[in-house]
């Protein structure tokens, strides 16, 4: 009798300030990070310019986290997604998930040291980013690879999955549903709406936006809706071009040409935070309404969304040559 495989699995992920105090060294983390901000001595300025930043930037950020309850979710609902993660797996392996957040705790070397006790077969690097760039995947990659020390035990990378049919999905599952709390339903123009990024990744390769693309072309067809979509981009930071359209350029465009229903998605989140709860559902609701716009609803992210969840198991299996 052939013994179960046991696997690791690495949530790679972003991570958030747990606490208002913790604002101020999430962002150092964030604004130190090479991925992040590219420069020619950055050995000799990369630090004195994140403290500058963070100077400029913490009493805003801080208060953003105030109105969203003083910390932030990704913690608590990336959590829940690692637990359901091994419940999905259970049937086919004995799985243990960790979780490797970028800027805040857990950090990588604690997820690390999570699997000390864990005499695990394979383990898989897992982002919980569906498209593929060098500040998001490519970022967290990095430190694993300054943090992890290798046994010979076999390592396996899912390096995106901004395509896989049931994270696909699940995104037009919570599509549908928002759509039936519209006034109208089929007039509602789908605004998709991706984390930003420099125009300067995109001219070194960075795949991004090619992938947020496909996803949301996928999404529209998986969804067979009628309705008017767009894809924009929000968070931007600095004075250097960034993808456009930007959000809030787009709400001001829906609403000089007359569209009065507007359902945001946002596309490249897998759970709710900052730029959920308070750049979309806040400051942009505020916007829209300023505009005129009758309806503004927030497509919920996909947390512990059963499908997606089966997705990320899929993920794993594969990676590992599991059948299910």
């Amino acid at each position: 009798m052939t013994s179960r495989k046991k696997i690791a699995v690495v949530f790679f992920q972003l991570g958030g300030p747990d606490s208002l105090e913790a604002v101020s060294p999430f962002l150092y983390n964030l604004f130190c990070d090479p991925d992040i901000i590219q420069l020619p001595l950055g050995g000799l300025l990369r630090k004195p310019l994140a403290r500058f930043i963070v100077w400029r930037r913490v009493d805003h950020v801080r208060h953003a986290y105030e109105e969203i309850g003083g910390r932030s979710p990704i913690g608590l609902l990336t959590e829940r997604q690692a637990r359901a993660l091994e419940c999905a797996l259970a049937p086919h392996a004995d799985a243990r998930v960790v979780i490797a957040m970028r800027y805040w705790h857990p950090f990588t070397n604690e997820a690390i040291a999570q699997l000390d006790d864990f005499a695990y077969d394979e383990l898989v690097l897992l982002p919980l980013y569906p498209q593929y760039s060098f500040a998001t995947t490519g970022s967290s990659l990095n430190e694993w690879k300054r943090c992890f020390r290798s046994d010979g035990r076999p390592v396996r990378l899912v390096e995106h999955f901004y395509n896989h049919p049931q994270y696909i999905a699940a995104l037009a599952e919570r599509i549908s549903l928002t759509l039936t709390h519209s006034d109208a339903p089929d007039k509602a123009t789908l605004l998709f709406s991706a984390h930003g990024l420099p125009i300067s990744f995109i001219e070194r390769g960075d795949p991004y936006q090619k992938h947020v693309e496909e996803t949301v072309r996928l999404v529209m067809a998986k969804g067979k809706w009628a309705n008017r979509h767009i894809l924009c981009y929000q968070s931007r930071v600095g004075r250097q071009r960034w993808l456009e359209p930007s959000l809030l350029d787009t709400l001001k465009s829906c609403a000089t040409s007359g569209q009065r229903h507007l359902l945001v998605c946002p596309v490249a989140f897998v759970t709710e935070h900052i730029e959920t709860l308070h750049e979309i559902n806040i400051e942009a609701r505020e916007e829209a309404k300023r505009l005129g716009i009758e309806q503004f609803e927030m497509v919920p992210s996909l947390n512990d969304s059963p499908l997606f969840i089966s997705a990320l198991a899929e993920l794993v299996l594969g990676a590992c040559g599991v059948p299910r």
